[in-house]
């Protein structure tokens, strides 16, 4: 499953419509770069509503970053198992970064949970020092909104 994912194209999400785009949306939300914004942008040039697109993307992402936020939270309970546990451990310092950018910043840095890798780093901070979920939850979605509504709306106005 993993090399199918990874060689997953930006045209074939695109040619699955709305549930590419979530599934694009989702990977990207999740610890895996992924270019949800090039499938967005494709299905608004192609006359998908701006507010449909938006939320699935949104939803998606969310989604995606709920696992991340949750592993965090379960590797600071010793919750993982198996092979997740000890490649997340083996990377502590990692872990450490993610753990002082959240408690730095405090929860308004889930606003940047958008921002590639940096974003991920505050999502992980999140569940490793115990952000309250309903408030992880506001914060991330109006980040990932605001920025798939940019992306929608640019190409939008591009396509015209």
């Amino acid at each position: 499953m993993r090399g199918r994912v990874a060689c997953a194209r930006v045209p074939d999400l695109v040619q699955l419509g709305l549930l590419g785009l979530f599934l694009a949306s989702f990977l990207a939300g999740s610890v895996l770069p992924f270019p949800s914004e090039g499938v967005l942008a494709a299905l608004v040039g192609q006359g998908q509503s701006v507010g449909l697109v938006v939320g699935v993307a949104t939803a998606g992402n969310v989604l995606g970053a709920i696992t991340l936020y949750g592993m965090g939270w379960g590797i600071e309970r010793g919750l993982l198992r198996g092979r997740l546990q000890r490649r997340l451990a083996d990377d502590s310092a990692g872990l450490e970064r993610a753990r002082k950018r959240i408690e730095h910043w405090g929860a308004w840095g889930l606003l940047l949970a958008w921002v590639p890798i940096v974003g991920d780093a505050f999502v992980l901070g999140a569940g490793l020092v115990r952000v309250r979920f309903w408030l992880f939850l506001v914060l991330v979605t109006l980040g990932k909104c605001g920025r798939y509504l940019l992306v929608a709306w640019t190409t939008a106005l591009a396509v015209g």
